[in-house]
């Protein structure tokens, strides 16, 4: 009897988290379903476009924080790059607490690999992954613990060794907003490609937005760049972007994966 009592009682608590909790369609009403199955499927849906082109995956129909997108759109980048995907799980299972925990994981960003069209196979995308002091110190220190408490905001800066770039530097900026927490990267120094300068100081922004619905755990994603003729001409920007989202993407999946 004891036991049936206690399951009785975590199936109200799931009940009473799932009520209050969005679906997807709510987030995203009136999607279609051939971008729904995409979303759902384990790719989920990427977009990518021109910002003179003024489009935006889902930015005028969603009930996505407005905010998410403008803090990009202001920039007025010269390219886009949109994802939305589900990550499957239980309601009650999840919380913003092991999201941001997860994020917190910088070390693990080291060596996830991407398919490299150049190289014919997979390599590390990241070959180092590091928090550093701060803007004016990058001196490599350590991830914390993971936290018992969740911040209302928070500020940490990061060293990526890109494949591609070199070492770059990122500003982590971590706040919850009215339906889940939101994660802004922006760069702090320019990137640079054999010392040639490619995108310029503040020039690359991506925003993550991590939500629990009824489904799951959604990922929006919004990143902007703006990069150098030159360099644009040479490679697929679409690509490079998508890229690192998706590294960047999976990264934060698995960490939550791991923590509930």
């Amino acid at each position: 009897m004891r036991k049936l009592f206690f399951v009785l009682i975590l199936c109200i608590c799931a009940a009473n988290v799932s009520a209050q909790l969005r679906s997807f369609s709510d987030v995203f009403p009136g999607i279609s379903q051939r971008d729904r199955a995409a979303i759902f499927s384990d790719s989920g849906l990427v977009r990518s476009t021109r910002r003179s082109d003024g489009i935006v995956l889902y930015g005028n129909d969603s009930r996505v924080d407005m905010s998410i997108i403008e803090m990009v759109l202001r920039r007025n980048p010269a390219y886009l790059i949109e994802s939305i995907s589900i990550l499957p799980a239980d309601p009650g299972t999840v919380t913003l607490l092991h999201i941001y925990n997860a994020l917190g994981n910088i070390r693990d960003l080291s060596g996830r690999l991407y398919d490299s069209a150049t190289r014919n196979r997979a390599v590390p995308l990241f070959e180092e992954a590091t928090r550093v002091t701060n803007e004016r110190s990058t001196s490599a220190i350590p991830d914390p613990p993971p936290a018992r408490a969740l911040p209302a905001s928070e500020t940490i800066y990061i060293r990526l060794r890109d494949a591609n770039f070199g070492n770059t530097y990122y500003r982590g900026e971590m706040a919850v907003i009215q339906n889940g927490l939101r994660y802004t990267l922006t760069n702090f120094r320019a990137m640079t490609y054999l010392f040639i300068p490619v995108i310029g100081t503040e020039k690359f922004i991506t925003q993550l937005y991590f939500e629990l619905i009824q489904e799951g755990v959604l990922i929006y994603s919004i990143a902007g760049m703006d990069i150098s003729d030159f360099f644009a001409s040479r490679i697929s920007i679409d690509s490079a972007i998508s890229k690192r989202l998706e590294v960047i993407i999976d990264w934060a999946s698995d960490g939550i994966r791991r923590a509930q």
